[in-house]
């Protein structure tokens, strides 16, 4: 199997837990991964509004709480001549779900990874990943609104400062994942961490599981 964070690190991959090296390998011919586990989630109270538009493109969104139920489902497929990951996590707050979508495409003619976020993708973030003590590290870079074919580079001050760890416990039987996003002008935005396990299923119909269907132009290097 050879997944797109593997393209990105290379023989770096060597370096990741057998366990994490294998939940980020799915690739276009392999099946589909369902993890179950609980977080605990935050957000910043002064972005709410932000926080609730994003709820309609299955982005961010402004609960918050403790042991909440989580899902995250992953599969590899090609999108427009480009290999693709779609990663679907769910948080059940109550009586409410909220989603977050993204699309990880690797670029190989720029040798980069790119992520699209939300459905249609409306904001795409330079991906920079790498290998501490096994676990996965993955830091945001340059990051743009995708509208239809074009791209509009984000200024300083409105980006993302975005950091997701990934590892994986050998008492426990479990992965833990925490993850931040912060900007410089609106502070802590929204953050999750929590742990849980993984199965592999097999690959059905993956329609629905493509947040974007078409992806014509990727931004500029």
């Amino acid at each position: 199997m050879t997944g797109v964070y593997e393209r990105a690190l290379g023989e770096a991959a060597d370096d990741l837990h057998p366990k994490v090296r294998e939940r980020y390998s799915i690739g276009t011919e392999d099946g589909v991964t369902v993890g179950r586990g609980e977080m605990d989630v935050s957000r910043g109270t002064h972005v709410l509004p932000a926080l609730y538009a994003m709820t309609t493109r299955d982005m961010l969104f402004p609960e918050a709480g403790h042991d909440i139920p989580f899902s995250v489902t992953t599969v590899g497929y090609d999108l427009d001549g480009h290999e693709a990951m779609t990663t679907r996590r769910t948080f059940e707050f109550g009586g409410k779900t909220r989603r977050f979508d993204s699309v990880t495409v690797w670029d190989a003619d720029g040798e980069r990874l790119l992520d699209f976020l939300g459905r249609g993708g409306p904001i795409a973030t330079e991906l920079h990943p790498r290998v501490e003590a096994g676990a996965l590290v993955v830091e945001a870079g340059r990051q743009w609104v995708h509208l239809g074919d074009h791209y509009v580079r984000l200024p300083g001050p409105l980006v993302a400062d975005v950091e997701v760890r990934d590892r994986y416990d050998d008492a426990g039987e479990c992965y833990y994942v925490l993850a931040t996003v912060e900007n410089a002008l609106a502070g802590h935005i929204l953050s999750y961490r929590g742990s849980f396990t993984q199965e592999l299923t097999e690959r059905d119909e993956v329609a629905d599981l493509r947040p974007i269907r078409r992806l014509p132009t990727l931004p500029p290097r």
